[in-house]
């Protein structure tokens, strides 16, 4: 079986490579820099050269294809898997884009094609794990707390991002949504500051993100769910302060005559302040909570930097639960067609195991307890 990987980043890198392990893999990325990399990892990886913004060309490049998983950054997502699924393509997709992806589910239904997204470890994980739940309990209440991060805290921002500055930025600035009580209510990024104790890993400070995304809608009869990130105490300040003074706005500013766009300088000179060092040692931690009427299931990850194989804990982590999805589909384990959010494949027991097993496999390890 033949599959296609857009994006050869740091989790596009994981998913192809730990996909070549069973399938023949082409990987597909514009930084020639990116693609050496990955054939340096594995000869047996061919790569392909492109600008994946020719949308256009989908159809031409993916024919051989027989699955494609779409990695590229959450900008250009939405088009890359409207493009794909054009293509006739089955997909899982990572790139978190802002824009609603059940928009595509008709489009996916006429092209009888396999589509699952968000299927990394937040969104992804944290899914999957509530629609198995919600499946068997009376759900009361769901949260998530999830961060990666680097093991050595270098001052000021104490903070790695495996992906795109810009991706990481948007989390910052997008209102998040929540449900309490019932109800849809939308709170600023960066709001609700809490601490919170983690094993291994000390305190660290919580805060809202727009990471519920398609639970909103699919999981509306939770009457309270919210997700937050982690980050080390005192990164929300630096970030807040940059936003007070303009750094993340869109609206151009003249510098000695040129128009400048204060984002994409942010974004440009982040990439190296935040870019992880290649075997640098950092750590994924993540803590979902389901509150039931008798019941609260928690489930647990602490996930670090691989050494052996040299990959990074958020690129594991992201990129396997993405790889377990692609087995899904490639295994015949779940072959419905149209747009699928992870809840919505989780509340199926044998989907919800595999994916598990896969992870533990690969030595990412969920704990789960029961109170």
């Amino acid at each position: 079986m033949t599959i296609a990987v857009l994006g050869a980043g740091m989790v596009g890198r994981a998913i192809a490579l730990d996909l070549a392990n069973d399938y023949t893999v082409t990987s597909f990325d514009v930084s020639a820099a990116n693609l050496e990399v990955l054939i340096k990892r594995n000869t047996s990886v061919q790569t392909v050269m492109a600008d994946l913004s020719q949308f256009d060309a989908y159809k031409n490049w993916l024919s051989p294809f027989d699955l494609v998983v779409t990695a590229v950054p959450g900008f250009m997502g939405y088009k890359t898997l409207e493009a794909v699924i054009n293509a006739g393509k089955n997909v899982v997709d990572i790139s978190f884009f802002p824009e609603e992806a059940m928009q595509l589910d008709a489009l996916a239904k006429e092209k009888a094609v396999t589509v699952i997204t968000d299927c990394g470890v937040a969104p992804g994980m944290s899914n999957f794990i509530i629609g198995r739940y919600n499946a068997e309990m009376k759900v009361k209440a769901f949260e998530c707390y999830v961060g990666g991060l680097p093991k050595e805290r270098i001052p000021p921002f104490e903070y790695k991002a495996p992906f795109s500055p810009v991706d990481v930025i948007q989390e910052y600035i997008r209102p998040a949504r929540l449900v309490e009580q019932g109800s849809i209510v939308t709170k600023p990024a960066l709001s609700d500051r809490e601490l919170m104790l983690f094993d291994k890993v000390g305190e660290l400070e919580a805060f809202n993100t727009d990471g519920l995304r398609s639970l909103i809608h699919t999981m509306g009869h939770i009457p309270d769910m919210k997700e937050k990130t982690l980050r080390y105490p005192g990164h929300i300040d630096l970030i807040i302060a940059l936003q007070q003074a303009g750094f993340f706005d869109i609206t151009p500013i003249r510098v000695n005559g040129v128009s400048v766009v204060p984002l994409d300088f942010t974004s440009a000179l982040l990439v190296n302040e935040w870019k992880p060092g290649p075997e640098e040692e950092e750590f994924t931690v993540m803590k979902v909570v389901i509150k039931g009427e008798d019941k609260t299931v928690i489930y647990d990850l602490y996930d670090t930097y691989d050494p052996v194989t040299k990959i990074s804990s958020m690129a594991r982590t992201t990129g396997y639960t993405c790889n377990a999805a692609v087995n899904l589909i490639t295994k015949k384990l779940f072959t419905e067609k149209g747009v699928f959010p992870p809840e919505l494949i989780g509340n199926r027991k044998d989907c919800f195991d595999f994916v598990i097993a896969y992870l533990k496999n690969r030595k990412v390890i969920w704990k789960k307890t029961e109170q």
